[in-house]
């Protein structure tokens, strides 16, 4: 894995309670040349946070003008990413870095070119949140059932891939129909998917969750979309 090179893309909308915590356990796992913030037009003092991490420690910071959506802000981090592996990382502490051994092994042993790290293989998880985790488990079941595969954890935050494979990609998403439009378009191209277990700490949305039910329906629509057309 020494060899692999590897961008970590953090979007972050208002984030300011926690973006200071996810870029340091980035940095402390020790396999980011390049952690590339995203900030999409944050509003409650992210963007004065994240301006003085910029040029520390392999940070780099990147602005939107106003708020696009995560999908937007994942885009842009993916066309300004400089390195052969990159690694989606939400700025929410839902999701653990000391997990990237596992998410870069497939794809430094070759037998992968795209690793979804599923919450619903067994790892240590924080059990809340009952109808987004059946929201997530209807998404994934249409996902399989639409492109004949047998994945887990379609809507996993946690996306690791190589750079050609994305080139290959024309993506659109603005919003949080990333992960299924992401998903449709890889399984469309037939390239090689590894599914690894994670940890998962799901906050509520007294405590900032972003992603609502709705979004769920956009999702579906996506999925359904992304079948028939490119």
């Amino acid at each position: 894995m020494t060899t692999m090179k590897l961008s970590v893309i953090i979007p972050t909308y208002n984030e300011a309670n926690t973006i200071e915590e996810i870029v340091r356990r980035v940095q402390s796992v020790g396999f980011a040349d390049e952690i590339l913030i995203v900030d999409d037009g944050s509003t409650d003092g992210t963007r004065e946070i994240i301006q003085k991490l910029d040029g520390q420690k392999n940070v780099r910071v990147i602005f939107h003008a106003k708020n696009q959506g995560k999908g937007a802000a994942v885009r842009t981090g993916i066309n300004n990413a400089h390195m052969e592996i990159i690694l989606i990382q939400d700025a929410d502490l839902e999701y653990d870095p000391r997990d990237y051994p596992g998410l870069l092994k497939p794809l430094a042993e070759n037998i992968a070119d795209v690793v979804y790290g599923s919450r619903f293989l067994g790892g240590p998880r924080r059990p809340i949140l009952f109808w987004n985790m059946v929201a997530n488990k209807i998404l994934t079941l249409v996902t399989n059932v639409l492109y004949n595969n047998i994945l887990t954890d379609m809507e996993t935050g946690y996306k690791v891939f190589r750079r050609d494979v994305v080139e290959k990609l024309e993506l659109h998403a603005r919003g949080f129909e990333f992960e299924p439009e992401f998903t449709a378009k890889v399984l469309k191209q037939k390239v090689r998917i590894f599914e690894v277990p994670i940890s998962f700490n799901p906050r509520e949305y007294s405590e900032g969750k972003k992603i609502k039910m709705k979004d769920a329906f956009i999702a579906m629509w996506t999925l359904i979309k992304y079948r028939f057309v490119d």
